[in-house]
């Protein structure tokens, strides 16, 4: 009556040993394996994780938190507070041959009408102002501000405040520029940051935020302090305002976020994977803030973000060049050295027949176009090792 029992206690043991096998092959063929496999990346988030993830305060604002508290959930150990009015200057183009701009009523002096489209263009050091025949309507100097009516128009878009045409450091060129007061740049700002069908309370956060990096995140260009993409924030004028991200400008007006009495550097992103990053470890080498230490963000998950997690792969050939000059040899493998607070990398080794390299989570994220640092690198070495691990682990877990 042993029989049966000896029979499947051995028929269990060479599966074992059969597995074992597998997984000292795998081991041995490695090399051919994945140089012919494919390189698996896992990851979560997307953008660089410091600050306030657009995502998670959208989760937020359905789970019933406050815009207020949503921002103190972010920006740790700060309040909301009132600022003053004041003028943003924000480059719409650079490095112009020309600047024709309509819908104004007064530049450098001289009077417009609103219906007929002037041009600007560069002499020496000064910008002077054409008339529609080409006659010259005005000298101004190293500025031209066109301004009154409704809103002035440039390159097909209309903008609040004045357009002002500036002498440009590369010789010949003009630089046009949008001065606008700060609640109609915030108006602009708002549906290119967040959907205006998202929940007033995440479009009042948003709005609070992108006033406040305005204000303490200038870039001092050449006559403007921020740009009108993803180096500041996206701008789009008139065209970008709705009625609702309007509402949740005005709900806020005038508030930003406060850290010991000054306004806070409120950067944010779209999606954090759960959890956001200490700012040192994403910009690599900046101060700590108190305010921005990385933090858990349970809401997100629900909010339904396509880069909550990710998955991205590679052909080995492909991780490598890729790599370039940061692979010695040929690749063998990508060593996670250091992570932040998340799972972010700050710091990897890259493995190569020829030795090892160093590369830092933002560098990695940039070379391979990964949504963000929070990664992990799967060889198809390793993954077929993992495969027979498991395989083993299963049949010792039946025993």
């Amino acid at each position: 009556m042993t029989f049966p029992r000896t029979r499947i206690v051995a028929t269990r043991g060479a599966a074992v040993l059969a597995a074992l096998a597998a997984v000292a092959a795998i081991a041995i063929a490695a090399p051919s394996a994945e140089a012919k496999g494919r390189w698996v990346v896992k990851g979560a988030g997307f953008g660089h994780g410091i600050g306030m993830s657009q995502y998670g305060a959208l989760g937020s604002a359905k789970a019933g938190m406050t815009y207020e508290k949503i921002l103190a959930q972010y920006y740790s150990g700060t309040t909301v507070g009132p600022t003053g009015s004041q003028t943003v200057r924000v480059l719409l183009r650079p490095n112009l041959s020309r600047v024709s701009v309509s819908g104004a009523s007064a530049a450098c002096g001289a009077t417009l009408n609103e219906g007929t489209t002037y041009t600007a263009k560069r002499r020496g050091r000064r910008v002077v102002l054409n008339g529609k025949g080409g006659g010259r309507v005005a000298s101004c100097g190293k500025v031209l501000s066109a301004s009154g009516g409704d809103a002035v128009s440039f390159a097909g878009r209309a903008y609040r405040g004045a357009i002002e045409v500036r002498v440009a450091k590369v010789p010949g060129k003009l630089n046009a520029i949008n001065a606008v007061e700060l609640e109609d740049y915030v108006r602009g700002v708002i549906s290119k940051e967040s959907p205006a069908s998202w929940p007033m309370e995440a479009l009042k956060a948003q709005a609070v935020a992108a006033r406040s990096y305005a204000i303490s995140t200038p870039v001092r260009g050449a006559g403007f302090n921020q740009y009108a993409d993803t180096r500041s924030q996206v701008y789009g004028g008139i065209a970008a305002e709705t009625a609702r991200t309007n509402q949740a400008v005005a709900e806020t007006a005038l508030q930003v976020v406060i850290h010991r009495g000054a306004v806070a550097q409120t950067f944010f992103f779209s999606t954090s994977g759960g959890h956001t990053e200490n700012n040192e470890n994403s910009f690599l080498g900046g101060t700590p803030e108190p305010y921005l230490r990385g933090v858990p963000d349970p809401n997100e998950a629900q909010a339904g973000s396509p880069y909550h997690a990710w998955t991205r792969k590679f052909t080995h050939r492909g991780l490598q060049a890729e790599l370039g000059g940061l692979v010695k040899g040929k690749l063998k493998r990508i060593d996670i050295v250091r992570r932040g607070v998340s799972p972010r990398i700050v710091k990897a080794k890259i493995v190569g027949t020829g030795g090892a390299s160093n590369a830092s989570g933002p560098t990695l994220r940039a070379r391979l176009g990964l949504p963000d640092t929070w990664a992990t690198f799967v060889s198809p070495g390793q993954a077929g090792k993992a495969r027979a691990r498991a395989a083993v682990a299963e049949l010792y877990a039946g025993w």
